[in-house]
């Protein structure tokens, strides 16, 4: 009775449906972005920067698709099928966005490698990942070379430039990216049908806390990502702009800028190999950028080249900044001294990546400059289609004051439910759990404290490393800081301040602490002070905490230590 219930009810819902008429059921596909780009912003360039002194390569997006179409048959005739991995170890260039597209035409997947992991990582990663055909460009010839006898499911190799490789660098059997085009015509062809929620790209972990994990991006969730990463108040792009992503397309697909921006038809700068601030600039002015995107080491780079060079930008209206934290001290040069407008984003791997962009309402537009500079240091508001919410340890909701600070949890149609190989993502619940401890305020704006693993307990109260950075590094002595958390005898952790300073700096430790003192809570003060050459950074630019707690492992905060001076201990 209760099966006869059923088929009458449905029976019912689909008459009522037919009744009030329906949508098309058109599956989103990701080559469907270049082929649009390509009709309806046909003659809007795409400029890439060459990484060996030749002149840019420029061209079209209708040139653009051209190539993707060439390039798709010839990845066919290799005897790819729908879900083989191709593997990319490129830079940020036209030949890179050409396989993002052309994978996703035949319904292959582009496993964007990254070239700064270790050699151990990448070996491990690109086996677990079971590519097929590795696209390389010449720089990373020598990793590839040796890595290929341990490589247990690579094919083929083809080489970006491969004439220009030393000899003692190439690889016996490699393609010549160039030539394989050539042996295809630039006719469309007949991409493959496929289910929208099927795989068109694969990034994984930079594993900080573990071995790395793989998460697969569908076309699904890569369109509705490209969606709403565009919209107004996220990063607000269109036609009108020229924008240059410098985070590495290797690097959770450089924030989705390789498909938001063929979405809306804007001029892509791409930078190459070549990320130092005075290189940069260079292109940035030659081919007037109005946006750019990249973690904070990077502009830091750029406005010390600035700086030295007393320049400023002509064409840069706003810029996107995430990875980690920008300092105030970065927000305010930026936005005061070179008059550009800073946004700060948040987002993750697993996000794919963009979860919040601090794009002020019309409420907010209006508060003087201060209070203006100290929401911009706030990650933002979610974008539309993400949720999120905070929680204690225990699971309890936090309230959206602005003052209690929680687990950040998100969810949404472009947040991992798992990762590769079945690793669990998502809790069972539907919530992904970030990692990051975060405060909101009543406005949705979140304000991410620390990493879980960062935030500093001291005495059962918690001390954000990234707001003790942050200040530290609004001393002009300061070129860049990290914190770390250390065992302590009476407080379980108190922090200790690692500091490069900046060239020819007179910086001391005692100096350092007084302005510090100004500034922050007493009991937030950092025990000790280190002033170093350098910090670690890892494979997508952010600091390595993990090296420099091992670093400073047998250090002591013992409270004794407290009163010397010697070897920067305060």
């Amino acid at each position: 009775m209760r099966h006869r219930e059923s088929r009458l009810s449905r029976s019912i819902s689909t008459t009522r449906s037919t009744m009030l008429g329906s949508m098309m059921d058109v599956p989103m596909n990701v080559i469907q972005i270049i082929e649009r780009a390509s009709r309806h912003h046909g003659s809007t360039e795409i400029v890439s920067a060459r990484s060996h002194g030749e002149e840019a390569h420029r061209y079209t997006y209708a040139e653009a698709y051209q190539r993707v179409c060439q390039l798709g048959k010839a990845l066919r005739a290799l005897g790819l099928e729908p879900g083989d991995r191709v593997g990319t170890l490129a830079w940020n260039s036209h030949a890179h966005l050409e396989v993002y597209y052309a994978t996703a035409g035949l319904g292959l997947v582009c496993h964007t490698l990254n070239p700064r992991f270790s050699a151990v990582d990448l070996e491990w990663i690109i086996n677990h990942a079971e590519d097929q055909v590795l696209i390389v460009d010449i720089d990373f010839l020598p990793l590839v070379k040796d890595l290929l006898p341990r490589l247990e499911t690579i094919r083929q190799v083809i080489v970006i430039d491969s004439q220009l490789a030393p000899a003692a660098d190439r690889i016996p059997d490699a393609l010549d990216y160039e030539a394989l085009l050539a042996t295809e015509s630039s006719s469309s062809p007949d991409w493959a049908t496929v289910d929208e929620h099927q795989p068109c790209g694969l990034c994984y972990t930079s594993g900080t806390t573990g071995m790395p994990k793989g998460v697969t991006y569908t076309h699904r969730s890569t369109t509705l990502h490209a969606y709403a990463s565009s919209l107004p108040d996220s990063f607000a792009l269109s036609a009108q702009d020229a924008v240059m992503p410098i985070v590495p397309m290797f690097h959770v697909n450089a924030w989705g800028l390789p498909y938001s921006l063929p979405l809306v038809g804007a001029k892509i700068v791409l930078p190459g190999r070549a990320l130092d601030g005075e290189s940069l600039f260079q292109l940035m002015e030659a081919e007037q950028v109005t946006m750019a995107a990249g973690v904070p080491t990077v502009w830091l780079g750029i406005l010390e080249h600035l700086n030295q060079k007393s320049r400023t930008f002509s064409s840069l209206k706003r810029t996107v900044i995430g990875g980690s934290a920008a300092p105030e001290s970065m927000i305010r040069t930026i936005e005061s001294t070179h008059k550009v407008s800073v946004v700060h984003a948040w987002g993750m791997t697993e996000i794919s990546p963009t979860g919040a962009v601090n794009t002020p309402t019309r409420a907010l537009r209006q508060t003087d400059e201060e209070l203006s500079l100290s929401l911009k240091k706030k990650q933002g508001r979610a974008i539309p289609g993400i949720d999120i919410r905070i929680e204690k340890a225990d699971g309890t909701t936090l309230p959206w004051d602005g003052s209690s600070p929680g687990h950040l949890l998100v969810r949404g149609p472009w947040v991992v439910q798992q990762y590769t190989g079945g690793v669990v993502g998502a809790r069972s619940d539907g919530w992904f759990d970030t990692g990051d401890i975060a405060t909101v305020d009543t406005q949705g704006f979140i304000h991410i404290v620390d990493r879980s693993k960062d935030v500093i307990k001291s005495g059962g109260e918690w001390i954000s490393s990234i707001a003790l950075e942050s200040t530290a590094c609004e001393h002009p002595g300061v070129f860049e800081a990290a914190v770390i958390g250390l065992p302590h005898p009476k407080w379980m952790e108190r922090p200790l301040l690692i500091c490069v300073p900046r060239p020819n700096s007179s910086l001391s430790p005692r100096e350092l602490r007084d302005f510090l003192a100004e500034r922050l809570p007493k009991w937030w003060l950092p025990d000790a002070i280190e002033l170093v050459d350098s910090l670690p950074h890892g494979a997508t630019g952010k600091l390595l905490k993990t090296e420099l707690r091992q670093q400073f492992s047998h250090y002591s905060l013992a409270p004794a230590d407290n009163e010397r001076t010697a070897g920067g201990v305060l």
